[in-house]
C-alpha cells in the first residue's frame, strides 16, 4: 500500500505506530484540556506540545539522517536532502472547543518536494495515505484519479481568513456553497475526496499544507498556489512567518471558475 521511494517497509511501519500512538493521546486528551495563547494569536494546548515532541523525536529516531521541521518546534528548513514536515495537531481550535474534526499531519519531503504523507483523522479513524508517483490511500483502499472531478457537490471550503473575498466581489455571487470547518489540511484534501470542489486558503504555513500538497496532487487536483510557490523553499529558510495562499480544485475547469476569486484574496 504505502510504497515509497525512499523509505524501507520496517521504517514505515515505524512511522504508522508513532502516529497511533500519538493518535490515541490526542482522543484521550480531547474534551479534557486546557488551551492558551502563543505570540501570534492562535491556540496551543499540552497536547500539542506533547505530540509535537513525540513526533519530532520519533522521527528523527526512525529516520536518523532526516531532518524535522515542525509547527512548535524548529521552523528551519533543514539542509538534509530529506525532511519532514510536521503538524502534530491541526486544528486546535477545534480540539480545544470539544469540536470532534482535526488531524495529524506528517510529510517527507525529498530534494524540497513531498515524498510520502500520512494525514490521520483521530476521532474518525481515517488515515490517508499517498506517496509521490504511487497514489493515494483511504484506510488502506486506492483513491480513484477521478475521485474528485465526480464530486456531486457545489461545497466550497473557505479559511476564516479568505472569507474576506465575499467582501471584496460583493456584487457577484460566490460560485458554491461555503464551508468552514477550520482544519486547513482537512479543507484542501476535501478536494481530492470528492467532498468539495474547491478550497481557497488565505494564510497556510508549510506545516499546513505540506500532505495535502501530496494527496492533491496523486489524485491529479490542481493547485494554484497565488503568491509563494512553496517548491522553491530552500535549505535554512525560516518559514515561520511565510504564508503559501492557495486555489485548488476538483479540474481545471472549477480551478479557472474559482481563480478571480482567488486573486481578489491577494488584494489588499
Amino acid at each position: 500500500m504505502t510504497l515509497t521511494n525512499s523509505l524501507g517497509s520496517i521504517q514505515l511501519n515505524e512511522v504508522h505506530q508513532l502516529i497511533d500512538r500519538v493518535a490515541e493521546r490526542q482522543c484521550m486528551d480531547f474534551g479534557n484540556i486546557l488551551s492558551d495563547l502563543k505570540p501570534d494569536g492562535t491556540l496551543i494546548t499540552e497536547c500539542d506540545r506533547w505530540s509535537d515532541l513525540t513526533l519530532v523525536n520519533g522521527l528523527q529516531r526512525i529516520t536518523k539522517e532526516d531532518g524535522v521541521l515542525s509547527e512548535e518546534g524548529n521552523k528551519v528548513v533543514p539542509s538534509t536532502r530529506a525532511f519532514w514536515v510536521v503538524d502534530p495537531l491541526d486544528g486546535t481550535t477545534n480540539f480545544a472547543a470539544g469540536i470532534p474534526h482535526w488531524a495529524i499531519s506528517v510529510a517527507r519531503f525529498v530534494e524540497g518536494q513531498p515524498d510520502f504523507a500520512v494525514l490521520d483523522l483521530p476521532v474518525l479513524k481515517q488515515r490517508i495515505v499517498a506517496s509521490r508517483g504511487h497514489g493515494a490511500w483511504l484506510n488502506g483502499k486506492r483513491l480513484s484519479l477521478d475521485i474528485g472531478s465526480r464530486a456531486k457537490t457545489e461545497c466550497v471550503s473557505l479559511c476564516s481568513r479568505s472569507i474576506r473575498v465575499l467582501q471584496r466581489k460583493a456584487n457577484d455571487p460566490f460560485p458554491g456553497k461555503i464551508r468552514l470547518l477550520g482544519v486547513s489540511s482537512l479543507n484542501m484534501v476535501g478536494v481530492a475526496l470528492g467532498q468539495t470542489i474547491a478550497a481557497l486558503e488565505a494564510t497556510p504555513k508549510i506545516w499546513d499544507l505540506a500532505s495535502a500538497w501530496l494527496v492533491l496532487s496523486e489524485l491529479m487536483c490542481p493547485i494554484q498556489w497565488l503568491d509563494v510557490d512553496p517548491s522553491i523553499i530552500v535549505p535554512g529558510q525560516d518559514l515561520a512567518s511565510v504564508n503559501f495562499p492557495l486555489l485548488t480544485a476538483s479540474s481545471k475547469e472549477e480551478l479557472t471558475r474559482f481563480l478571480p476569486w482567488g486573486m481578489a484574496l491577494l488584494k489588499d
